[in-house]
């Protein structure tokens, strides 16, 4: 096919003349060559993704302000930086960098993110180095979506909750020591004496807009917090218990008494036997 492809093309160039001489024969090989290098080329280079651009020099692949609403599809599995930083993306897929084992940089700063798909994170290789996740919409998230991964995280300016599990999460990532002031509690776990979710429903807890980092430096305990919760509303729950069935046993007790009390008014209701004067004679006399 090469060779039919190079003989149209030669006869084109030469018009037809010339294929006998060793000036075409040159000419002849030469456009053949190419046409092969170029065929195998375009096999062998990687596409890169729509709105992408890709600098395969250096294994970056840059989908910023790309207006991307998802994770696009394509992206080369060698890929070493990738920028999808300044989209409208919101969640991740779990399958969404399994493929990408070379990656050392993740940037997804500016974008909508609210929720991590489990396992999400957790199938990035071990050379991740940095992984950038502010300026979003996240306000939960476990050590379980992040796995093992030991790269720089950022975390600042999400709207967090902070709890136990979040607390957990903190300790466990290695966070950008620039940024962890920034990570800020819109909203915190209510501990004991805050009052009621039902009676106070607009509360964001004692916390709120305070660095998660220094209310762990002070002392704060989240996880103590959230047990201390658990066990007070287990024992209340357990005295709720226990106060229905007193109520129970003694409205019990007294249905039973009420009813035995009827039963004796009415056996001394009736009408008590009379003796005849026989019986009456006999018991007097002996006989």
């Amino acid at each position: 096919m090469c060779t039919g492809l190079c003989e149209k093309r030669w006869t084109a160039v030469s018009g037809g003349r010339g294929k006998e001489t060793g000036e075409g024969l040159d000419l002849y090989s030469y456009l053949c060559v190419s046409l092969l290098f170029s065929a195998l080329w375009g096999q062998a280079t990687p596409q890169c993704p729509d709105s992408c651009h890709c600098a395969w020099d250096t294994a970056t692949v840059l989908c910023s302000n790309a207006g991307l609403r998802e994770i696009p599809e394509g992206i080369p599995p060698k890929t070493v930086s990738l920028h999808l930083e300044r989209n409208y993306i919101r969640n991740i897929p779990e399958s969404a960098f399994n493929h990408l084992v070379h990656l050392r940089d993740l940037y997804l700063s500016h974008n909508r993110i609210d929720s991590l798909s489990s396992g999400a994170l957790r199938h990035l290789g071990p050379d991740l180095r940095l992984l950038d996740l502010s300026h979003n919409q996240l306000r939960q998230a476990s050590r379980e979506d992040f796995g093992s991964t030991r790269a720089k995280t950022r975390l600042y300016h999400n709207p967090w909750h902070c709890d136990c599990t979040l607390q957990e999460l903190m300790e466990t990532l290695n966070l950008e020591p620039e940024t962890v002031n920034g990570i800020i509690c819109e909203s915190s776990v209510r501990g004991v004496g805050e009052g009621s979710r039902w009676e106070d429903p607009g509360s964001l807890g004692e916390h709120a807009g305070q660095p998660l980092v220094k209310l762990l430096d002070s002392g704060v305990n989240f996880c103590s917090l959230q047990r201390k919760t658990t066990d007070v509303a287990m024992l209340v729950t357990m005295f709720v218990w226990f106060f229905m069935v007193i109520v129970y046993v003694v409205y019990y007790v007294r249905q039973n008494q009420a009813e035995a009390r009827r039963h004796l008014e009415y056996l001394k209701s009736l009408p008590s036997p009379r003796k005849t004067p026989t019986e009456a004679d006999t018991l007097s006399t002996g006989f």
